[in-house]
């Protein structure tokens, strides 16, 4: 039997489990969500209001962490890009007068 690639859920033709912090942020937003709802409704008993409060707390606290999340995603990814560009440039140069320059400079 054939080992088939594991298809996620796929929204407006992405798979949205190949989406950095998607899932941390729904599972955040929905969790902080119920229990924003749940302590509003046992504080004042009223439904209507538990309800908005708890949506309201899933919508802005996913939003939140998403573009933190993003942030940091993206800020790793940067730096990720800029270490891998000065190893490659380290490779090349190895053992030439270039090197030699750039030890130079930063001594």
């Amino acid at each position: 039997m054939e080992d088939e690639p594991k298809k996620g859920l796929v929204l407006f033709g992405r798979d949205i489990s190949e989406i950095p912090c998607f899932r941390n942020s729904f599972l955040y937003g929905i969790s902080g969500g119920i229990g924003a709802g749940l302590l509003t409704f046992l504080s004042t008993s009223r439904t209507t209001f538990s309800t908005h409060i708890g949506f309201g707390t899933f919508f802005f606290g996913t939003i939140v962490y998403w573009s933190w999340c993003r942030y940091q995603w993206s800020m790793h990814r940067f730096e990720y890009a800029k270490l891998q560009e000065a190893l490659r440039n380290k490779a090349l140069y190895e053992g030439t007068d270039v090197e030699r320059k750039l030890d130079l400079k930063s001594a």
